[in-house]
C-alpha cells in the first residue's frame, strides 16, 4: 500500500508541473489516504504481534 501512495505522489508531481491541477489534487489526495491507511495498518500489525 506504500506503494500505490508513492506512486500517486508521483503522478500528482508529474501532473502539477505540466498544469493539471485537477488531476495533481485528486492523485494527493488519493497519495495521502493511501498512506494513513498503510500507517494504520502497519501500527496494527505490530502490535497485534507481539500478542499472538
Amino acid at each position: 500500500m506504500f506503494r500505490w501512495a508513492i506512486i500517486f505522489a508521483v503522478i500528482a508531481l508529474i501532473a502539477s508541473l505540466f498544469g493539471f491541477g485537477g488531476v495533481a489534487g485528486l492523485s494527493k489526495d488519493f497519495a495521502i489516504i493511501l498512506l494513513v491507511i498503510a500507517a494504520i495498518l502497519a501500527l496494527v500489525g505490530f502490535l497485534s504481534r507481539g500478542k499472538v
